[in-house]
């Protein structure tokens, strides 16, 4: 059984993340949660929980774990600052201590649009930030998966997907295969050191993942 740390555990994506783990035979979930306030909601389903904020120390939470899913978000709608602190100056610190405690693997939740930032409009300083993280976290010499899935949903998952490491379209897809997709970027080996585009398509998620990379 390996111990996943969950960072961004209360955000809409990261609930489901740790919910599946929790389900799985494999892996046992950490949510990360930044309060006490938040602890309830985990631990009513038999989540453990570790106290940290991205903008703080959160080294403590990173103690005992295997691997992690980083999974938190500013989003587009908070200030540059804000943005900047969470999606890049959080998400680097996260991968150097997780270097530090020599974890297995390190799976980022990111975008499409990174590498053309200005050509989405009002998401420029979000995705320059998500780019930041995810060329620290290639060039941090951890094992890694970069998961960048087109727009999110609240649509109900039906694992069909398209995928490939750069997409010629745009698209969107539910935060519950995406949530799926970063689980199974844990283990599988052709994820391994790759980054990756997803929308909603045809193809099986699993055998995507296996195939299409």
């Amino acid at each position: 059984m390996q111990n996943i740390l969950v960072i961004g555990a209360n955000g809409k994506t990261g609930r489901i993340i740790s919910k599946i783990l929790r389900d799985s035979t494999d892996f046992k979930p950490f949510a990360m949660i930044r309060k006490d306030i938040q602890k309830p909601f985990f631990e009513n389903q038999g989540i453990e929980t570790r106290i940290g904020d991205l903008e703080e120390d959160f080294s403590d939470a990173f103690k005992g774990m295997d691997k992690v899913i980083f999974a938190a978000g500013s989003g587009g709608d908070t200030s540059d600052e804000k943005t900047i602190a969470i999606d890049q100056k959080g998400a680097i610190r996260a991968i150097e201590l997780a270097k530090a405690n020599k974890l297995q693997k390190f799976v980022m939740l990111s975008s499409m649009g990174t590498d053309a930032p200005s050509r989405v409009k009002g998401l420029e300083n979000y995705l320059k930030a998500k780019k930041a993280a995810d060329d620290f976290l290639r060039e941090s010499n951890m094992v890694y998966s970069i998961v960048q899935p087109g727009a999110l949903t609240n649509e109900k998952g039906n694992h069909k997907v398209e995928i490939a490491q750069k997409l010629k379209k745009e698209g969107e897809i539910p935060r519950e295969d995406v949530a799926q997709a970063l689980v199974y970027a844990l283990e599988l080996e052709r994820t391994k050191n790759t980054s990756f585009e997803m929308i909603s398509g045809d193809n099986d998620l699993k055998e995507a993942m296996r195939n299409y990379i």
